[in-house]
């Protein structure tokens, strides 16, 4: 199967290759491997959550100047060596998550670079508290493809809440 975009050719191959990356990424995550999922991040990483607001039309709901994240791969791996303290404590005890990645799509491709859309569905429940979170987001990433093997390039994710149900956003999405 083949998909056209802007007069590039999205194969079933590729769909299948960023799928699987991004079922990997997810499942490192859940299992609490973030300096394993370290690997998968480019070195120029841009890591967003922008701001959405209920009060603006569709159209302008999402803010590209506020930002509930917005990292680097700098601060991605301070956060990563926090977590390993045992004084982040948002994350005392650490989170349990379930990541759930669907609806990808290859939106772009220019020559290494693939940008795809996909749904995110986070299940997320600390120690022994009954209380759990589902953190629903759409994610929109570039993707680059090298000799070291598939890199997030970027991540832009648009959380579906305006206001967040999380306590907090300690974990990764």
């Amino acid at each position: 199967m083949t998909t056209t975009i802007n007069n590039d050719v999205v194969t079933s191959e590729l769909l299948t290759k960023v799928t699987q990356f991004l079922n990997k990424e997810a499942r490192l995550l859940d299992e609490g491997r973030e300096v394993e999922w370290l690997e998968l991040l480019h070195d120029d990483l841009s890591y967003v959550i922008p701001v959405r607001q209920a009060t603006e039309p569709r159209s302008k709901e999402i803010s590209r100047t506020g930002f509930r994240v917005r990292d680097e791969k700098i601060h991605v791996i301070k956060r990563v060596e926090r977590l390993n303290t045992g004084h982040a404590y948002s994350e005392v005890p650490p989170s349990r998550t379930l990541r759930v990645v669907g609806s990808v799509e290859i939106t772009g491709v220019d020559g290494d670079v693939v940008d795809v859309a996909s749904a995110l569905l986070v299940y997320r429940q600390r120690g022994i508290d009954q209380h759990f979170d589902l953190i629903p987001a759409r994610r929109y990433d570039r993707i680059k493809f090298g000799g070291s093997g598939p890199q997030l390039l970027s991540r832009e994710i648009i959380l579906t809440e305006t206001t967040l149900a999380t306590p907090n956003l300690g974990i990764f999405l």
